[in-house]
């Protein structure tokens, strides 16, 4: 299963081309109040402030040779709409990046907000959960242009920014997600996230067997040695890599991770 196979027909906004056989790195800037920070296993009240502006971190990340940025709105995701995307607009349109969004996303027109302003990728995650048909009707309407994030606590998902744990397994949407279409999904496994503990590899490996579709990692990353490890299952369809906490202490530099994951 080689990723690239599934990356040929990608958003038609794309301003640098992900399909290149190489396994993709996704610096990650998480947005709360207006400011970046990042949460420890999803939780609200263990929240480290990492930087004033969402949009500076994107530009020293796009500044620094990052092709892709994930940014997550973590207000939006709790409250059910769009707060910060005005951070998101001004990276799509300022920086000479490919901008991939999630958190608050619950209706056609946030998808369409996002879409026309020049998001390369719409992430669809609690709605996925409460409203399928809806999510499988935006499928079949914009493609590759949206992925499903499947944030998994104990192989159930958790929805509303991981305060709410479902009865449904993650593995179980997946498969009927890939049946309705689509080609990207993007995976954390709560119990890694921001602890610097390594990726639950496994788990992103089983996913993308399941499904036979992309899996983007997120979570746990500590070290170039989990960039690697993750890198050498792109055969299996893992096509890259989420990384926040590693990033922001310093475990590695962006240009030590792209060097990495280019090598």
């Amino acid at each position: 299963m080689l990723a690239c196979s599934y990356s040929q027909t990608l958003p038609t906004s794309l301003k640098k081309e992900e399909c290149n056989l190489s396994f993709q790195l996704y610096p990650a800037i998480d947005m709360r109040n207006g400011k970046c920070v990042r949460l420890l296993q999803g939780d609200y009240a263990k929240e480290t402030i990492y930087g004033d502006s969402p949009f500076d971190m994107a530009m020293q990340f796009a500044n620094n040779g990052a092709t892709w940025i994930h940014m997550v709105d973590l207000d939006g995701a709790r409250d059910g709409k769009r707060v910060n995307d005005g951070f998101v607009i001004q990276a799509a349109n300022d920086l000479q990046a490919n901008i991939q969004i999630g958190g608050g996303i619950r209706t056609e027109q946030d998808i369409v907000h996002y879409l026309d302003q020049g998001i390369a990728r719409v992430i669809l995650g609690s709605v996925a959960i409460e409203n399928p048909v809806f999510a499988k009707e935006m499928l079949r309407k914009y493609g590759n242009q949206l992925a499903i994030g499947l944030d998994a606590k104990d192989g159930f998902v958790a929805t509303h920014g991981w305060v709410t744990t479902s009865s449904v397994k993650a593995i179980d949407v997946a498969k009927e997600f890939a049946e309705a279409g689509t080609e990207t999904f993007i995976f954390t496994d709560i119990a890694t996230d921001g602890m610097l503990s390594g990726p639950n590899e496994q788990a992103v490996v089983e996913l993308a067997h399941a499904t036979g579709k992309n899996v983007i990692a997120s979570g746990g990353v500590s070290g170039l040695h989990d960039l690697h490890s993750l890198q050498k299952r792109q055969e299996d369809g893992v096509v890259g890599v989420i990384v926040g906490k590693a990033l922001y202490e310093e475990k590695f530099t962006l240009a030590q991770a792209l060097s990495e994951v280019q090598s």
